[in-house]
C-alpha cells in the first residue's frame, strides 16, 4: 500500500478491504485517507470503493472521511466521482435533510461522470417517492427535466425513468419524458431499446393516452430480432390499442407467437386478458385467438396461463360463458396434463348444466372416462354425477354411464362411481338408448329430452338426496383437515356423538411465506407444492389445555396476537395471549425473569377494567414459581358480563410476586426454602380487548355466492373518513380493525387507484358467519371515504363489527 507503484497501491487496498476487520481498520485509516484524494484516478476510486464495502462493518470509521470524500465529488476524473458520490450518499443516508441538501446542492453544478449523474437522478427520484409535496418538488423535477437532454443516452433514459415513476405525475408532465423515449425506439442499441420498452410499457399501465404516439413505432419492433423487446412492444400496443385495433393487432401476434419461448407467451396472454377485460364486445376474438393456442404446441405453465385467463374471463363477462366452455372441452380432447384435465372438467361440472344446451357436454366428459388415467376418470365421473343432479330429464341416460366406471380398475373411480349412484338414487327407468344418444354428441336427447338449462323442480321419480352433490363444501380441504386434527388433540365432552362440520374448531388461515412453497411444475402439470411438507404453526392454546383450572371452560375459540406489556430489555418480560372462548376470555401472561440475582414465587397479574360491568374476573392462576432465564405462565379468567357479546374494553395489569435472593453463581437460595420473600409489585403496560380479537380469519368460500346467500335481513351499513392518504394503508388498516380474511384477492390495491373494492370474511365467536363489503375512494379535499355493508345471522353482530373502525 506505500509503494510507488500506483498499480500495486490500487491493488493491496481492495485486497485490504476485503480481509481486514474493524479492529484493523484504524491502523491503515490515514493511509486509505490519502488514497482518496491521491492524483491517480485507478488509487482514489480502489479507496473509495473500499471505503463502500468497509462501511458495512465499521460506519464510525469511515463517516470521518467525509471532508476527502466530499473533495472527490468535485474530481476531474469521471469514475472518480461517480464512486465518491456513491460513499457519500451511502455516509448521509441516515440524515434525511443532509441528503436533500446534499442532491439540491450537486443538481446546481454540472457533474462530469453520466455515472454520476444517474446515481444523483436515482437520489432524487427517491427524495420525491418519500414527499412529492416538498417545497423543493418544483426545483427537482426541473433538474429531471433538464437531464432530458444531456448527451449521454444513459442520463437521457434514467431521467426519462424517474419522470414515468413520478407518484401522481400529471400527463402534461410526462411529455417531454415520452418523447426522449419515442426517439429511443428507433436505436440501434438493443439495451437502450430493451430498457425504452419496459418503461412504456409501465407507463401504459397508468396513462395509456399518453404514448399514443409511439404505437408507429412500437408496431415496428413487432419483428424485431430480439424477442424479449418484441414481446414488450406487443403487450405495450395491446394496452394502448384501441377497439377497433383489435382485429388488426390478434393477425400481427398470431405469427408472433409462434417464434418466442413459453415464458413470453404467457406475458402476451395475461396483457390479451386485460384487454378483453377493456373491451368486452371484443370477446369472441380474443377468446377464439387463446383457445387457437390451447391447441397448439406448449408447456404446463402456458396452458395453464391461458386456462386461467379463459376462466377468469368467464367470470368477469358472461357472454363468453358458452363458447369457452367449449373451446376448453375441446382442448381436454388431446391435454396432456392431468391437472388442467381434471380442473376443465370440475368447471364444466360446475357450469355445464346451467347453459343453453349442457347435454353436449356430457360427451366431452364421457369420452375422459374411457380414454383418460385415472386421476382424470375420477374426476369425469363428479362432473358427470352433477349434470345428472341438476338435470331429471337426463339423469336416468347419465345414470346408465356411471354404472359403467363401476367396474373400473381404479379404486377412487369405483369409489366415487358407487357414491355418485347412491346419491342420485335408484331409479328402475334407465335409458340405456339415451346414454348412446348421448355419447354420440348429445344430439337425440335434445331431441327426445327438451334438453335446456337446469332450473328448478322436483327431480324424477322418489326424492333423492342428488342435491348433496351440489352443495360445495363450507372450508377447503387443507382447512378441514387441520380442524380434524385439532378436534382429535382436544376432544370435546360430546366426543361419543356422530362428528358434524359445527362442531369442528374454527383453525385460522396462516399465510405461509412464499419461500416455503415451491412454485412451477413438471411436464405432466403436477404442481411442485404438492409434494411439499406443509408446515403448520404451534397452536398457542396448547399450553392451555393443559391447565387443571380451565377444563371447564371448553374449547379455544381463537388466539389473538401477542401484545407486548413490557420493552424487551426490562428486568421481568411480560406478553399477553388473548384466548378467545364461548362467554369467556383467557388472558394468558407469559413471564419471563432476566435477574440473575433473584427468583420469584407465587406470580400473579392483577387486571382491573376501565368498565366493570363489560366483563367478571372470575378465575386467576398464578405461576409457582419462575427462576432466572425461565419463562411461565400466569392465567386471568375473564367472564363476559350479562348482555356483553364482545365489547372493547381496557385493563390496567400490574405484576405481582414474592422475589427471593438467590446466588447467582449456584443458583440457589441464599435463605431458607421455606421463606416467603418480600412482597414486589410491577406495572405492565395497558392492555386492550377490541372486537377484532373475537373475529377468526376463516375463509368461507365463494364471496358472491355466500353474500346472496346471507341476504340484507341482518345487514348493516355505514360511511366513514379515514385519515389516509394512500389507498393501500387504507386497506391494512379496516383489515386489521375488522380482523378479517381478505377474499378474491382484494387485499391489494393496483398501482395508480383512486377507489378500490374490499371483500372480508371471517367468522365470530360463536360460529357466526360474517361477509364485508366495503367501497374505498381516495379525494384530495375529503381523504380516503369507506362505505362499508356488513352481514351476518345476527344484527348485533353485524352492527358490531361495523362499529370496529375508528
Amino acid at each position: 500500500m506505500n509503494s510507488s507503484e500506483d498499480l500495486y497501491r490500487a491493488n493491496s487496498i481492495r485486497v485490504l478491504s476485503r480481509i481486514i476487520d474493524a479492529t484493523m481498520l484504524g491502523a491503515i485509516e490515514r493511509y486509505l485517507k490519502q488514497a482518496i484524494v491521491d492524483k491517480n484516478s485507478l488509487v482514489s476510486s480502489s479507496a473509495l470503493v473500499s471505503g463502500i464495502l468497509l462501511y458495512k462493518i465499521s460506519p464510525e470509521v469511515v463517516r470521518r472521511w467525509v471532508n476527502e470524500v466530499t473533495e472527490g465529488v468535485s474530481s476531474q476524473h469521471e469514475m472518480v466521482q461517480y464512486h465518491a458520490l456513491s460513499l457519500l450518499y451511502q455516509i448521509k443516508a441516515h440524515d434525511k435533510l443532509a441528503v436533500s441538501k446534499l442532491v439540491t446542492q450537486l443538481s446546481k453544478s454540472p457533474m462530469r461522470s453520466p455515472l454520476a449523474v444517474c446515481l444523483l437522478i436515482r437520489y432524487m427520484s427517491k427524495i420525491l417517492h418519500d414527499d412529492i409535496s416538498a417545497t423543493n418538488a418544483r426545483a427537482a423535477y426541473q433538474f429531471l427535466e433538464s437531464s432530458l437532454r444531456h448527451r449521454s443516452d444513459m442520463v437521457m433514459y434514467e431521467a426519462a425513468r424517474a419522470i414515468c415513476n413520478l407518484p401522481g405525475v400529471e400527463m402534461n408532465d410526462l411529455s417531454p419524458a415520452i418523447n426522449v423515449l419515442q426517439m429511443f425506439l428507433t436505436s440501434v442499441k438493443p439495451a437502450l431499446k430493451f430498457g425504452t420498452m419496459r418503461t412504456l410499457s409501465e407507463v401504459a399501465a397508468k396513462y395509456p393516452m399518453s404514448i399514443l404516439k409511439c404505437n408507429s413505432d412500437m408496431e415496428v419492433l413487432i419483428s424485431d430480432p430480439n424477442r424479449s423487446i418484441a414481446t414488450l412492444a406487443i403487450t405495450t400496443l395491446l394496452k394502448t390499442g384501441s377497439e377497433g385495433s383489435v382485429d388488426r393487432l390478434m393477425k400481427q401476434i398470431s405469427s408472433f407467437m409462434n417464434e418466442i419461448a413459453d415464458e413470453f407467451k404467457i406475458v402476451v396472454v395475461k396483457a390479451i386478458r386485460q384487454l378483453c377485460l377493456k373491451y368486452p364486445l371484443k370477446h369472441r376474438v380474443l377468446v377464439g385467438f387463446l383457445a387457437t393456442f390451447l391447441r397448439e404446441e406448449g408447456g404446463f405453465e402456458f396452458k395453464k396461463a391461458i386456462t386461467d385467463c379463459i376462466v377468469e374471463l368467464m367470470t368477469a363477462i358472461p357472454e363468453t360463458k358458452e363458447m369457452s366452455l367449449f373451446h376448453l372441452c375441446d382442448f381436454i380432447e388431446d391435454c396432456e396434463f392431468t391437472a388442467l384435465s381434471t380442473q376443465i372438467l370440475s368447471l364444466v361440472g360446475e357450469l355445464g348444466p346451467s347453459t343453453s344446451a349442457p347435454a353436449r357436454y356430457i360427451r366431452f366428459i364421457y369420452n375422459r372416462v374411457i380414454l383418460e388415467n385415472a386421476a382424470v376418470r375420477a374426476a369425469a365421473v363428479p362432473a358427470l354425477a352433477k349434470f345428472a343432479a341438476r338435470l331429471p330429464s337426463l339423469r336416468p341416460s347419465i345414470r346408465v354411464l356411471i354404472k359403467r366406471s363401476l367396474l373400473d380398475e381404479d379404486d377412487e373411480v369405483r369409489d366415487r362411481a358407487t357414491v355418485a349412484l347412491t346419491l342420485l338414487g335408484d331409479n328402475d327407468g334407465e335409458d340405456e338408448a339415451g346414454a348412446d344418444a348421448l355419447v354420440e354428441g348429445g344430439h337425440g336427447a335434445e331431441e327426445t329430452k327438451g334438453d335446456g338449462p337446469a332450473t328448478a323442480g322436483p327431480p324424477l321419480g322418489k326424492p333423492t338426496t342428488a342435491h348433496l352433490l351440489l352443495e360445495a363444501l363450507p372450508m377447503s380441504f387443507s382447512s378441514l383437515e387441520k380442524a380434524v386434527k385439532a378436534y382429535h388433540q382436544h376432544m370435546p365432552a360430546t366426543a361419543g356423538q356422530p362428528l358434524v362440520l359445527s362442531s369442528l374448531p374454527v383453525v385460522e388461515e396462516v399465510a405461509v411465506p412464499t419461500g416455503i412453497v415451491a412454485k412451477g411444475a413438471g411436464k405432466d402439470g403436477r404442481s411442485g407444492s404438492a409434494s411439499a411438507a406443509e408446515v403448520a404453526p404451534d397452536d398457542p392454546a396448547e399450553h392451555v389445555y393443559k391447565v387443571p383450572e380451565l377444563e371447564r371452560l371448553g374449547r379455544v375459540f381463537r388466539s389473538a396476537t401477542p401484545v407486548e406489556l413490557t420493552e424487551s430489555e426490562t428486568e421481568y418480560v411480560v406478553r399477553c395471549v388473548k384466548h378467545i372462548m364461548d362467554g369467556y376470555v383467557v388472558l394468558d401472561f407469559t413471564i419471563s425473569n432476566t435477574i440473575e440475582e433473584q427468583m420469584l414465587r407465587n406470580v400473579t397479574v392483577e387486571v382491573e377494567q376501565s368498565d366493570p360491568d363489560l366483563y367478571e374476573v372470575e378465575a386467576s392462576v398464578a405461576l409457582p414459581e419462575l427462576k432466572c432465564g425461565d419463562t411461565g405462565h400466569a392465567y386471568v379468567v375473564l367472564k363476559l358480563a350479562e348482555g356483553n357479546a364482545a365489547e372493547p374494553a381496557a385493563f390496567s395489569c400490574e405484576l405481582k410476586f414474592q422475589a427471593l435472593d438467590v446466588d447467582p453463581a449456584t443458583g440457589l437460595l441464599e435463605g431458607d426454602e421455606d421463606e416467603e420473600g418480600f412482597e414486589e409489585e410491577y406495572p405492565l403496560e395497558q392492555l386492550n380487548i377490541a372486537t377484532a380479537d373475537f373475529m377468526a380469519k376463516v375463509s368461507l368460500g365463494d364471496f358472491r355466492r355466500g353474500w346472496e346467500q346471507m341476504g340484507a335481513e341482518a345487514e348493516v351499513l355505514e360511511k366513514f373518513a379515514l385519515g389516509f392518504k394512500r389507498l393501500q394503508e387504507a386497506v391494512a388498516a379496516v383489515e386489521d380493525f375488522l380482523g378479517m380474511q381478505t377474499c378474491d384477492g382484494t387485499g391489494s390495491v393496483a398501482a395508480g387507484k383512486k377507489e378500490h373494492a374490499l371483500h372480508l370474511c371471517g367468522i365470530f365467536v360463536g360460529n357466526v358467519p360474517v361477509l364485508v363489503r366495503a367501497q374505498l375512494n381516495v379525494d384530495p379535499q375529503a381523504g380516503c371515504i369507506l362505505k362499508i355493508a356488513v352481514r351476518s345471522n345476527q344484527p348485533d353482530v353485524s352492527r358490531m363489527v361495523a362499529d370496529c373502525i375508528q
